[in-house]
Parts: C-alpha cells; sequence; structure tokens
C-alpha cells in the first residue's frame, strides 16, 4: 500500500460538499462517546466499518488504543450530544519520496444517514489535512461498502479495487490562507454548537426534574 502512495494518483475532477454542519474535534475526554458510538453499530455496520467481524471487546481495545496526540478524530453531536457521526483520521508513516499522507474511516448511526454527514466529515478531514502537510487522503474498504464507494467516487478520489478490497486515493493541494481560516471558523462554530446543545440539554433536565417532583406539603 505504501509503494502505491508513492505513485501519483490524480483524481480527473476532485468535488467535496461544502459542510453543511458543525464537526468537533474531539479529543480524550470523549473516550466513552466515541465508545458508546462504535457500540451501536450492528454487526453489519461494523464489518463495513473496519473490513472485518467486530466483537465489542475488539472495539473497546480499539478505542482504548485512540491516540488524540498523534491522530485526528472528529465528531458530529445531535441535540442530545449523543455522537451519531465520527471519522478518524489515522496518520501513515511517512514513505519513500516524501509523501506524507492519512486514512481516512468514517461511521454513522441509522438515525443520522442519507443527512450529507460523511460527506462533511470527509470535508473536514480533507481541510485538517492541508493544514497538517498531508499531501494524500486513503480510504480501505470492502467494495460492498457502498456508501464509502459512493462518498470516495463523489469526492473525485482515484479508485483500486482487488479481492473485494478497494483502494482510494485522493491528492491534496497544499495549504492555503483559506484552509486555515475555514478549519478556524469551522472549530470556532463546531464549540458553539457543542455548547449551546449542552446549555439546552441541562435546562430540559431541569425543566423534566421541576415538572416530576412530588408536591410540597401544604
Amino acid at each position: 500500500m505504501h509503494n502505491k502512495l508513492a505513485s501519483k494518483h490524480s483524481p480527473g475532477k476532485p468535488y467535496l460538499a461544502r459542510q453543511a454542519v458543525p464537526i468537533r474535534e474531539l479529543h480524550a475526554g470523549h473516550t466513552k462517546e466515541i465508545l458508546r458510538h462504535l457500540l451501536q453499530l450492528n454487526d453489519g455496520d461494523r464489518r463495513l466499518r473496519f473490513g472485518t467481524q467486530t466483537s465489542d471487546e475488539v472495539i473497546a481495545r480499539y478505542v482504548a488504543g485512540l491516540d488524540f496526540s498523534k491522530d485526528a478524530i472528529f465528531g458530529i453531536f445531535d441535540l442530545n450530544l449523543k455522537l451519531i457521526g465520527m471519522a478518524h483520521l489515522a496518520y501513515l508513516p511517512e514513505v519513500r519520496g516524501g509523501v506524507r499522507a492519512a486514512e481516512f474511516g468514517v461511521s454513522v448511526l441509522l438515525d443520522g444517514r442519507s443527512k450529507g454527514f460523511g460527506t462533511a466529515l470527509l470535508q473536514r478531514c480533507a481541510v485538517h489535512s492541508r493544514n497538517t502537510h498531508i499531501d494524500t487522503l486513503y480510504v480501505h474498504c470492502l467494495t460492498s461498502n457502498k456508501a464509502m464507494m459512493h462518498l470516495a467516487q463523489k469526492a473525485g478520489m482515484s479508485i483500486e479495487y482487488a479481492h473485494g478490497d478497494a483502494d482510494a486515493y485522493l491528492k491534496l493541494p497544499p495549504a492555503n490562507s483559506s484552509t486555515i481560516v475555514e478549519e478556524a471558523v469551522n472549530e470556532q462554530w463546531a464549540d458553539m454548537d457543542y455548547a449551546l446543545k449542552q446549555n439546552l440539554k441541562r435546562s430540559n433536565q431541569a425543566w423534566w426534574w421541576f415538572l416530576g417532583r412530588p408536591k410540597l406539603a401544604p
């Protein structure tokens, strides 16, 4: 795979839709949310995400092994602060020729699908990759993963097929002032969105506690 990354993979007309949802960069404090998110994937979704049948124990080890100081992980939260979409951008060892690549993996829960979250997460990771001097975005998946294959094709990735697997590559241009500003704005927007949802959740919890508390004695 590293030899393939060292070669040139230039997509014809790369397309990445503009991010339509706030996407927050996750840290070690989100480990429980990440584990809860992945455990909600059914057997079929786990196979598509990890390329093989994946037990709860394997997922727990995967989450425990996440290195937030090395890789980048992004998430989409719903109104209840449930992590419904997640992307893992894993930085790969630099290969001969100075090519720097990162592998993109994504999962979206059932109630978050068909809303463009996968495309938004890919766009977020592409911008972050450019700003961290990554020149090739890489995806490995099963050819039966129709959602990922569609996402890769829509992004203009160059795709190679072999024995039921697919490798997709997207050559990224260098960072510029626009990508740096875009990421900074998105980070601020996502943090503000999360804080608002957090306050709303606390307000709702307080309201329901008030409605459900026993009446005071006269």
